[in-house]
């Protein structure tokens, strides 16, 4: 019976490859690579022959179920592979995993590198829990809210952060989550491996001062243990209805009260309906 193999491959260092995963990717009929022009290098270096085909972001949907097919139909075993790290796990891979178990197939893991687990060992926090968050969003304000909301539920974080944009990221951390203390990783398992600790404004001087900051992709701990954030004002559940007749009773007219709930950001359209069953039940004019 056909087999899904889920391969990790090195983050950096290729002396990290594992025997089993080698001799995995020899012996499968197809490798299905994020990259093949990555993922080539690495299979002649370790002179693994195998057929690639690609498999990335762009085109996993449409190529997970062609190459599930393909299994079924020429009873063979698939290799899943991304360019660096465990696919699947912030990269591409989830599409095909889940094609090929909804089809019965076995998907098997083997096991390696993976820059979010590197990264909080090398940290130094002791957490008992941890969320990772892979890319957060791009957008100022989005991401303000996405790191407010973690530092809401989570004691620890990790994120991948690009090279060009890790400052912007320190620095939003620095601004929403006042507090945080940061573990940030680069080129790890690679020669020149760093890793930065501190506060969010430690990590921002030794990233400007690091001439080659912007080079090397990047992999965030954020231990948010000793963050303090004002509560979140709670979310008004009374109907629109409600809140109308209470506005009306602060002394204000209907047209006041509708102006007063638009004011806290509730749809006009809404509140105009609202309003119409409001006068049908109170008699208003």
């Amino acid at each position: 019976m056909s087999t899904l193999y889920i391969v990790a491959t090195p983050i950096g260092n290729l002396s990290d490859m594992s025997p089993h995963a080698i001799e995995t990717l020899k012996s499968v009929s197809l490798i299905a690579a994020e990259d093949t022009r990555v993922t080539r290098k690495l299979t002649t270096h370790f002179n693994i022959d195998t057929p690639l085909i690609s498999c990335h972001q762009h085109n996993e949907k449409s190529r997970a179920p062609e190459i599930v097919a393909r299994m079924l139909e020429e009873d063979m075993d698939v290799a899943v592979v991304t360019d660096a790290g465990t696919p699947a796990i912030s990269d591409p891979g989830v599409e095909i995993v889940k094609a090929a178990a909804e089809q019965g197939i076995p998907v098997i893991a083997v096991a390696g590198p993976t820059a979010c687990m590197a990264a909080v060992s090398v940290s130094g926090f002791d957490f008992s829990s941890f969320t990772f968050y892979g890319f957060l969003p791009r957008g100022n304000t989005e991401l303000k809210e996405k790191l407010l909301d973690i530092g809401r539920k989570s004691e620890g974080a990790v994120f991948h952060e690009s090279p060009h944009r890790i400052k912007n990221l320190v620095a939003a951390i620095r601004d929403a989550l006042p507090g945080a203390l940061l573990s940030v990783s680069c080129d790890l398992t690679k020669l020149h491996e760093l890793t930065l600790r501190g506060t969010p404004e430690d990590i921002l001087s030794a990233l400007e001062a690091n001439e080659k900051s912007e080079k090397g992709e990047y992999c965030v701990v954020a231990d948010l243990r000793g963050v303090k954030l004002p509560e979140e004002k709670p979310v008004v559940q009374a109907s629109l209805e409600a809140r109308l007749l209470d506005e009306m009773i602060k002394g204000g007219t209907m047209r006041d009260a509708m102006e007063a709930l638009v004011s806290q950001g509730e749809k006009k359209k809404a509140v105009y309906a609202a309003s119409l069953r409001l006068k049908e039940y109170l008699a208003v004019e």
